[in-house]
């Protein structure tokens, strides 16, 4: 009998394992894509406005346009500060892997001095990295057609077509106009502090000082901006939307071309400024500082060596010496003694006193000199005024005291900013007890207000300051308020920038204004007044006084000789004029420094600047 073989196969087990596995891998082909099916929806449907906004993210870009910088122009419609088109070669720091190396590759190419290189390095630490970042400026042809060439392999490198800042006249209007410059990082958080950094997101350039820098915000105009396609390369394909940039509004100054440069002609070598102002509004005609200096050379930034020699100058063209040159205002200053003097009663139009040549405080054996040493005789206000005679207002301080001469003084405006539109300006020194003992650890001594009251000992003040105290002088009390800025114009409507008067101090009779006013017409019209010999032979009528400041003490019995002395330690001339006298149009303070007498040396250039405008005003058929 033939014996049959056990089954190999279990035909029962196999299909049931079949199904098991047929039933595992169905949940998880199930499962999968039910996995596939939530992220799907959860993609297209809950994260669709995220991923939406990452997929536009890559393709639309928003590129800040820059606005047009505001035109600034003078009185007569003469451009003062341009803008012009220039090329560059910029680098987009997020788009370059290594900067220096790319810096370096550029510099192959064209020249870029290694001292650029490394400003270039530190400018990259504070600018935004998506903002490109200017290499070098002002590129020749030649070097525009080499970049251009070789642009393939520059990764985040751009040519650049753009305008920029230029003031055509170069240092005539400096110290007025200003500059602007490169926004540094002190400025970017300033900026961002203010909460207007948006405002300069394609910016690179920001007011510094001068008028640039005080009408910043209406100079500098509104950012636009591009909404752009772009591919994988980061190359606009198209322009999905944009808002063009709002130019800045032009500003019309109330400065006069033709007596500015006057005035820089008249000046010539002399170290000091020429201010010239319609004393009816404040209204600024001139505005010079000497030495001045090439403002464009700041607006794509002035080499170091340049600078140092700015900075180191011993002439200080940096400094704006019309608002931060300070300087003792000498006998300028006689008339406004004399009102207060009269004010006070301290003295009256028929007071006189004689004059020995010299002044002595009771008790004391220092004698204090007047400019003629023989004296003038019996001086009364008129006099003490036109032939600025120093012992009458010794005599006059004394009697006043230095706490009713602070007081009054500081109604002029001395001792505190005019408030004329630069950020550059100092208040001078107007001194009191107060101050002495605070800066000095001193008191005050009689000789102090002595010397007080010919604008000397403590006291000092800067051109604008003293054109301001004489046209509140001539206004009878009524303060303008000096100004360069005429008016902003934008598409075609007119923003007056002209402040009403304001009442500067109330006198008790407004006889005392006529006295002084008077007195300082003698001054320049009548023979023995120190600007008689300025003024002889003027075919309108003015008024002055003349300065001559100490810039060193002197021993009681020292004779002064110009010659003997160093010319940093010579005199100061100053003079103040305005005319016509009955009703001015015109008021120039002129100071240079150790020029000498101010009679002989300021005085003539005042009486230029005013020819110089009469006969303009009578070119143009104007009264004067």
């Amino acid at each position: 009998m033939i014996k049959k073989r056990p089954s190999i196969q279990d035909p029962a087990a196999e299909s049931q394992m079949f199904n098991q596995r047929a039933l595992f891998g169905f949940a998880v082909v199930l499962i999968c894509f039910c996995v596939v099916v939530f992220n799907q929806y959860k993609l297209q449907v809950v994260m669709h406005e995220h991923y939406m906004t990452r997929a536009d993210g890559n393709r639309i870009k928003l590129i800040p346009q820059p606005p047009n910088r505001g035109l600034i122009y003078d009185r007569n419609g003469i451009l003062l500060a341009e803008n012009r088109p220039i090329h560059s070669v910029e680098l987009i720091p997020e788009q370059v892997k290594n900067i220096p190396e790319t810096l370096a590759e550029i510099a192959r190419l064209i020249e870029i001095t290694p001292e650029r290189q490394q400003e270039f390095l530190k400018e990259v630490k504070y600018h935004r990295r998506f903002v490109s970042i200017a290499v070098k400026e002002h590129l020749t042809e030649q070097e525009v057609a080499i970049i251009a060439v070789n642009q393939h392999r520059l990764t985040g490198v751009t040519l650049e077509a753009r305008l920029t800042r230029h003031y055509p006249f170069g240092e005539l209007f400096t110290h007025a106009l200003g500059y602007i410059g490169k926004i540094n990082a002190k400025e970017l958080a300033k900026l961002e502090e203010e909460g207007v950094s948006a405002n300069y997101a394609a910016s690179r350039d920001i007011g510094k000082i001068g008028l640039e820098r005080f009408y910043e915000s209406q100079l500098h105009g509104q950012v636009g901006f591009e909404q752009v396609e772009v591919n994988n390369r980061g190359r606009v394909i198209r322009i999905l939307d944009s808002k063009p940039a709002t130019s800045g509004d032009d500003l019309i100054l109330s400065i006069d071309m033709s007596l500015q440069l006057k005035a820089q002609e008249l000046i010539g070598e002399n170290r000091g400024a020429i201010v010239a102002m319609d004393p009816r509004d404040g209204a600024v005609l001139a505005f010079y500082s000497n030495p001045s200096y090439d403002p464009n050379l700041f607006v794509h930034g002035i080499s170091g060596k340049n600078y140092r020699e700015l900075l180191n100058s011993p002439d200080r063209p940096l400094v704006n010496r019309v608002t931060q040159g300070v300087y003792p205002p000498a006998s300028t200053i006689k008339p406004h003694m004399a009102v207060l003097g009269l004010e006070n009663g301290t003295v009256t139009e028929q007071t006189r006193i004689a004059d020995p040549g010299f002044y002595k405080l009771p008790n004391y054996s220092r004698a204090y000199r007047d400019h003629i040493k023989w004296g003038h005789g019996w001086v009364d206000v008129y006099t003490a005024i036109t032939k600025s005679c120093d012992t009458y207002f010794y005599d006059l301080a004394v009697k006043l005291g230095i706490d009713r001469i602070y007081d009054y003084m500081k109604k002029f405006g001395f001792g505190s900013r005019t408030g004329i539109d630069v950020m550059e300006e100092s208040a001078g020194l107007m001194p009191s007890k107060e101050w002495k003992r605070a800066r000095h650890k001193q008191s005050w001594y009689p000789g102090d207000t002595v010397s007080l009251g010919i604008g000397q000992s403590y006291w000092s003040v800067t051109p604008m300051q003293l054109a301001l105290s004489t046209a509140i002088l001539v206004n009878d009390g009524q303060r303008p308020t000096p100004h360069m800025g005429r008016y902003f114009r934008s598409q075609g409507q007119d923003t007056s920038l002209i402040a009403p008067l304001q009442t500067a101090m109330e006198v008790k009779d407004h006889n005392n204004w006529r006295i002084a006013k008077e007195a300082m017409r003698q001054t320049v019209m009548v023979q023995g007044g120190t600007g008689f010999n300025a003024f002889k032979g003027i075919s309108y009528s003015a008024a002055g006084k003349s300065g001559t400041a100490q810039v060193i003490n002197m021993a009681a019995n020292q004779k002064y000789n110009a010659n003997a002395i160093k010319e940093i330690h010579r005199d100061n001339a100053m003079f103040i004029a305005y005319a016509p006298a009955e009703n001015p149009s015109i008021l120039v303070t002129v100071a240079l420094e150790n020029a000498g007498g101010g009679g002989a040396n300021a005085g003539p250039i005042a009486r230029k600047m005013m020819d110089h405008y009469f006969t303009r005003q009578s070119a143009a058929g104007a009264q004067p």
